[in-house]
């Protein structure tokens, strides 16, 4: 061992102080360049084709070809969707199938998720656990404490809020009190929320009393390059038209997404019947899952089967050609909380849209969309119709907003801002 009491390196930082200043700055330029290593936690049957997952896809995609590495730790169901990393959790010996939604059932699924977090984080050893909804930001609180690494909460809604829209919780009830504070919890364990829409980020502002330096506005992004209506050619469209036996004389009104009664299907059924009454030409094409037989039983019983297409789930990879079919699209969606990501698709395929009147649903479409007070079944109808009956300024709105989508909600922009978030929070 050297007797002396400094190394000859110390010595030399003793008389030239520089030396140690350049080797910081050099440091912390590696530090803000260096590729990080990120494990989201996905409480779901990650990939599925519809709402959040679609948010989670995109910002494993664009995270990745920044040069990023990530990781998903999600429940044993969903589909593989090549070029990600998803790890998965047993299936449960009792459970063999997935409920959209809230289920009592997703106490099992999350412990199980919780149990296989904990052992991928060991395994890979991130920079950043991100927690997908509130189930992730509770675990991956945990999993961020015994690796000391910050955690980001990916909130996509209200959780209180988006069980009452599942008719799993009353408002009035006796339970909802202790959800609600649950959720407040919930929101002071993250070191950085990233909220899917700003009416999101003034719900956690105002109500969660969530301090505003914690809090990231990131809205729902769309892939303006898969949809882009400019891809799809009239032949390829009207070969897709006569496969799901559509009119071809018609104007189509499209919706796609999960088909339950909080998105607004019931809704969207009673307008057509509306627009049929009223002698109107049009044609809906509703695509997504679950419940179909339940909501062409529905169509039967209020005579629009015969101008109603069911074509039950459409694959993400396949979700633009589809969507290419409408001249007007729809979003009746009934929850003032939840973000609407399906909107950015329709913008991006420049089509005019039609939309009940939420925070939401205005953040994203702003003065260019054809909006209809929250629940009225009646003003849905004639906002359809209003397009309906004025094509060229819906093709001029629909112009506009595809416009807005590639400006405003780009996919590479919000990947810029998630990774500035990250080299904030682990320099």
């Amino acid at each position: 061992m050297n007797g002396n009491r400094f190394s000859d390196y110390e010595k030399l930082l003793m008389t030239r102080p520089e030396i140690l200043v350049t080797h910081k700055v050099k440091a912390v330029e590696m530090a803000a360049t260096r590729p990080l290593r990120v494990l989201m936690i996905a409480p779901t049957s990650f990939f599925s084709d519809y709402g959040g997952h679609i948010r989670i896809l995109e910002e494993m995609r664009v995270l990745q070809a920044m040069g990023h590495e990530v990781a998903v730790v999600t429940y044993y169901k969903g589909s593989n969707m090549p070029g990600l990393d998803i790890r998965r959790t047993r299936p449960l010996p009792w459970r063999t199938d997935y409920e959209v939604g809230s289920s009592r059932h997703k106490l099992a699924f999350d412990v199980y998720l919780a149990a296989q977090s904990v052992i991928e984080a060991l395994r890979y050893r991130p920079d950043v656990v991100h927690g997908h909804m509130h189930e992730g930001a509770i675990i991956g609180s945990v999993v961020a404490k015994l690796l000391r690494v910050p955690l980001v909460f990916d909130f996509q809604g209200s959780l209180s809020a988006e069980m009452v829209d599942h008719n799993f919780l009353a408002k009035d009830g006796r339970f909802y009190p202790w959800v609600f504070r649950l959720e407040k919890f919930i929101t002071r364990l993250p070191a950085a929320i990233l909220t899917s829409s700003r009416q999101a980020t003034d719900l956690l502002r105002e109500d969660f009393t969530v301090p505003m330096h914690r809090l990231q506005p990131l809205p729902d992004c769309a892939d303006t390059t898969r949809f882009n209506p400019g891809n799809f050619p009239a032949e390829v469209r009207q070969n897709l038209k006569q496969k799901l036996r559509l009119p071809p004389d018609r104007p189509i009104v499209a919706y796609l997404g999960l088909l339950t009664d909080y998105q607004g299907i019931p809704h969207l059924l009673q307008a057509a019947a509306i627009l049929k009454q009223a002698g109107e030409s049009a044609h809906f094409l509703i695509m997504g899952y679950p419940n179909v037989d339940h909501y062409q039983k529905l169509a039967a019983h209020l005579r629009v089967e015969d101008i109603v297409t069911f074509t039950g789930k459409v694959e993400y990879r396949d979700a633009p050609l589809y969507l290419s079919l409408g001249d007007i699209a729809v979003a009746p969606k009934m929850s003032s909380t939840e973000g609407s990501g399906k909107l950015l698709n329709y913008m991006a395929l420049a089509q005019p849209v039609v939309a009940y009147d939420s925070p939401v649903h205005r953040e994203y479409l702003a003065d260019l969309g054809v909006y209809a007070p929250l629940g009225d079944v009646n003003a849905l109808a004639e906002g359809i119709a209003t397009l309906l009956r004025a094509p060229v300024y819906g093709r001029e709105l629909g112009q506009k907003l595809r416009q807005r989508a590639v400006t405003e909600y780009s996919w590479q922009r919000a990947g810029e801002e998630i990774v500035m978030l990250y080299r904030r929070l682990t320099n």
